[in-house]
């Protein structure tokens, strides 16, 4: 047996379980379980990568300036408050580890991203869980939680797995709410789902204590390439940039991901597609006894009886070759996360629930 000890809290850490992608068994395969973009990227984002091969022996740019200069204009952002990341995961780990470590406590929510307990045991501070009120985020019971230890607190808005969403005012109240030592880190991993909303950016510029990150990963389709960015005051910019590795973008990633934010009618035509089949499947699937909340992001969490129908369920969908997300690690084992498809997927879904339906009666 070795002597090496790990730092507090990394032992505690439970492995990140991935969306699965095959069932033994079964060739041909629907995967509706990471919230993937089913029409894929941009194609001058694809033809950005072809573009960027024959540059694989080049170190890449380590300021990020051409992407950050798209970005802010796209947004309308300051490029010099933007950093960006491999995912958006990868920002929300310089945040924890610039600002939390042990003593401190980060607060996440009942049904939060499950990477927000991992970020603030990583730098072994105590990640705080509290309730939610039916799947939705509760601000009092954040500003309850608060205390002279809290650092950080961590909001998806949309939010994952639930695709609920808080309203701007519930977000203004919560900002107003923290002490100005405690950072509200907004995670905006599904804003581009909802028409005109920014993500948060407007609080970012009125507020010295707010962060927004953003990837490339959703509705970009570029989840394969691990592309993200925070948008922040310029002092807290200039922090997480001490810690980030200089080279952390690849050339074809800085490409790609300038190619796709450049494209602002693929993301509305992916958008709109979105909305279409996720008002359809939500609405087939609560015909056949199966509710959702209303979703504002591309996929629904669908509701069943309890957990032994949810894993029922998830088999029978299985054995259709449809594959969709459990999410009893998210405190929600008698429901289902189905991410949002093209038409026959979203086809293959509905048709899976009613013969599992029929196998019932």
């Amino acid at each position: 047996m070795n002597q090496f000890t790990p730092q507090p809290g990394i032992m505690d850490i439970a492995l990140y379980q991935g969306g699965k992608a095959h069932v033994e068994g079964v060739a041909n395969v629907i995967k509706l379980s990471s919230n993937e973009n089913p029409y894929g990227p941009s194609p001058v984002a694809v033809e950005a990568i072809r573009a960027t091969a024959g540059q694989a022996h080049r170190y890449p740019s380590t300021e990020h300036l051409e992407l950050r200069a798209a970005i802010g204009e796209v947004h309308g952002l300051d490029p010099d408050r933007i950093i960006c990341g491999v995912g958006s995961d990868e920002v929300l780990q310089f945040v924890t580890q610039a600002y939390t470590g042990p003593g401190d406590e980060v607060i996440y929510t009942e049904h939060g991203f499950s990477m927000y307990p991992i970020l603030a045991r990583m730098a072994g501070a105590t990640p705080v869980q509290v309730p939610e009120r039916q799947r939705v985020v509760d601000v009092d019971a954040i500003l309850a939680a608060v205390n002279d230890r809290t650092r950080l607190v961590f909001l998806a808005n949309p939010a994952n797995p639930t695709g609920t969403m808080l309203s701007e005012a519930e977000v203004i109240r919560l900002a107003d709410g923290l002490p100005g030592n405690v950072l509200l880190v907004l995670d905006g991993a599904y804003a581009e789902f909802v028409e005109g909303f920014d993500g948060g950016a407007g609080l970012v510029s009125a507020r010295g204590n707010v962060i927004m990150t953003r990837t490339f990963s959703k509705i970009y389709g570029l989840g394969g390439l691990r592309i993200g960015w925070g948008y922040a005051p310029r002092e807290i910019i200039d922090v997480l940039n001490r810690i980030r590795q200089p080279f952390n973008l690849s050339t074809m990633q800085l490409a790609a991901a300038e190619a796709a934010v450049r494209d602002q009618d693929w993301v509305a035509r992916c958008r709109s597609e979105n909305a279409k089949w996720r008002g359809w499947m939500a609405e087939r699937l609560a015909e056949l006894g199966v509710p959702s909340d209303v979703s504002c992001a591309n996929f629904i969490l669908a509701r069943f009886a309890d957990r032994a129908e949810a894993e029922a369920c998830d088999l029978f969908l299985q054995s259709r070759g449809v594959i969709v997300r459990r999410v009893a690690g998210y405190n929600l084992p008698q429901a289902l996360r189905i991410t949002v498809g093209d038409e026959a997927g979203c086809r293959a879904v509905v048709d899976a629930v009613r013969a599992f339906r029929e196998a019932q009666a």
